[in-house]
């Protein structure tokens, strides 16, 4: 048996992988079934369930730095876009996992994930022992926890990974990860993360990040209710609205959500990066937390009934922004200042 020939076997029977290079031959990885070349690099062959507002541009960004990537979608013309950058498209969540390295879920809530995993074509189908399952939507903490213990039962690793950094960060690769989970498979798949954001935070154990996420899209919500209330008094007292976002920007009452959704409220542009209905429904996950933990939570419930009250207007579909125009009712004109 040739040297190379040894190592490749030595590296079949302990599931590893093995990068080769030399100034004359490409990048070699054997990943434990075969090698797989893909241009000068070998990469990690991952399967991307759910390709909406984050979703889609997390799997581009994977397709640009030659990942090979199998996409599945339930609305099957969102695939499309990412077929013309080299994707493959599967029919289901099941053909999506099966044969890959590492599955990537992003979907909506956790009736979606049940139907993605748990279903007559979910993935869990294709797991196998080796295998990686990261999951960043943002669901309640005791569903990760019981698929963490079903894909631990299958042999393969699972690690719940919400982001923040909405639509802007997804596209551009600069996501903050807050992970739950093993630190040696986070480590495993640094590669991905580093793809996909600029920063990884272990929270602890499986479950840890679906909790951070909640008790961070908690402050998320009150702080864009915040910012709307005091445009909306600033605005109904006759002060600018411009000047009165250069305020907050340079004063105490600066935050991500002034940066984020301060032009978009004085423009009324509520086109979407993280929607109104998202936001509701990670309110109502959290108040659901808080009540089984029995901590009270005045903020955040006052924060849920708002938001309710902006998805009965039928602004669930907008930015999570748009809360904004349940204060343009209550005052009569708009934050920009033309008469309602």
């Amino acid at each position: 048996m040739g040297e190379l020939s040894f190592i490749l076997h030595v590296l079949r029977l302990f599931n590893l992988s093995l990068i080769l290079a030399s100034p004359q031959e490409p990048m070699l990885r054997w990943n434990g079934s075969g090698i797989h070349i893909k241009g000068d690099v070998a990469m990690k062959k991952i399967g991307f369930i759910g390709l909406g507002t984050m979703g889609a541009p997390m799997a581009s960004n994977l397709l640009k730095q030659d990942y090979d990537v199998t996409v599945y979608n339930r609305t099957q013309e969102k695939c499309r876009p990412l077929a013309e950058q080299g994707a493959s498209i599967a029919d289901t969540p099941r053909q999506a996992a099966h044969g890959q390295d590492l599955v990537i879920t992003m979907v909506s809530n956790d009736q979606s994930i049940r139907d993605v995993y748990y279903g007559e074509n979910g993935l869990l189908a294709s797991l196998t022992s080796g295998m990686t399952v990261v999951d960043c939507s943002t669901i309640s903490e005791s569903l990760v926890k019981e698929i963490a213990s079903v894909v631990s039962g299958l042999g393969a690793s699972f690690l719940d990974a919400p982001v923040t950094g909405s639509k802007p960060a997804a596209i551009d690769g600069t996501l903050v990860f807050m992970v739950g989970g093993e630190a040696a498979v986070i480590e495993a798949h640094a590669d991905v993360f580093d793809t996909l954001g600029k920063k990884v935070i272990h929270m602890g154990p499986n479950g840890s990040g679906a909790v951070a996420k909640l008790a961070h899209n908690t402050i998320v919500g009150i702080n864009n209710l915040a910012l709307a209330e005091g445009f909306a008094i600033a605005a109904k007292s006759g002060i600018p609205a411009d000047n009165f976002l250069e305020l907050v920007q340079l004063g105490s009452a600066g935050s991500k959500a002034a940066e984020l959704k301060g032009r978009k409220i004085i423009d009324g542009d509520f086109s979407n990066q993280f929607s109104l209905g998202l936001m509701l429904k990670d309110l109502k996950l959290a108040s659901s937390l808080t009540d089984g933990i029995g901590m009270p939570s005045p903020m955040l419930n006052l924060a849920k009934s708002l938001f309710q009250a902006g998805a009965s207007e039928g602004f669930s579909e907008e930015d999570l922004s748009a809360v904004v125009k349940c204060y343009e009712a209550w005052i009569g004109q708009k934050i920009g200042g033309q008469q309602s």
